[in-house]
């Protein structure tokens, strides 16, 4: 009896090894996609942000480059449309208080000006990614174009936060070029993402 019951037991624990094994050496779809971006954003200048930011959308990546640089470019313009809103805001709220132009209002002016630039780059860009191979233009050419405007965009980007070198150390400064700087990382993200599909 004693012989039997050991040989049950051992049989069992046997089979829920051999299942967790096999269970843990099985890779989900939604694994495989998520592993797709993480290995993409390898080729990004902020692969941290660049997973952080597109790791949600593996689903609909599919380990597929064009659709993970389309997604890139549309979290792009999400976050550069959000930041240009809000420039907007403040140098709206700056030019009410002060009737004077001081150089903090005046880059928030045109930092407020290069984001709507840097939106429009970008939403030029989402619209040719959509149209790839469908207007009789070549796709190398389609994606040229992208490149373009995404720099376009990450330029502007950049320029903004240039025009606060001038502007005295303070709150509004840093809380501005906080928030562009991180705009700028998922840009740059998004536009070495369409580097590496237009190779």
């Amino acid at each position: 009896m004693e012989l039997q019951l050991s040989t049950i037991v051992f049989l069992f624990l046997s089979t829920t090894v051999l299942l967790a094994a096999t269970t843990t050496g099985q890779q989900t779809s939604d694994d495989i996609d998520t592993e797709f971006i993480r290995q993409s954003c390898e080729s990004t200048r902020y692969p941290d942000t660049c997973f952080a930011s597109l790791s949600n959308y593996s689903s609909a990546v599919q380990h597929d480059s064009g659709r993970l640089a389309r997604i890139a470019i549309h979290v792009s313009l999400s976050n550069a449309t959000h930041m240009a809103n809000y420039v907007s805001n403040i140098s709206r709220d700056a030019a009410d208080k002060n009737n004077n132009i001081t150089r903090e209002s005046a880059a928030i002016s045109d930092c407020s000006s290069l984001f709507e630039d840097a939106v429009d780059e970008i939403k030029k860009s989402r619209t040719e990614m959509k149209r790839l191979g469908l207007t009789g233009e070549s796709v190398k050419f389609q994606l040229s174009n992208v490149q373009t405007w995404m720099s376009a965009a990450l330029t502007n980007e950049d320029t903004c936060t240039d025009g606060f070198q001038k502007v005295d150390d303070g709150n509004m400064k840093a809380d501005v070029c906080d928030r562009v700087a991180a705009v700028k990382r998922v840009t740059s993200n998004a536009l070495a993402l369409v580097n590496s599909y237009a190779r």
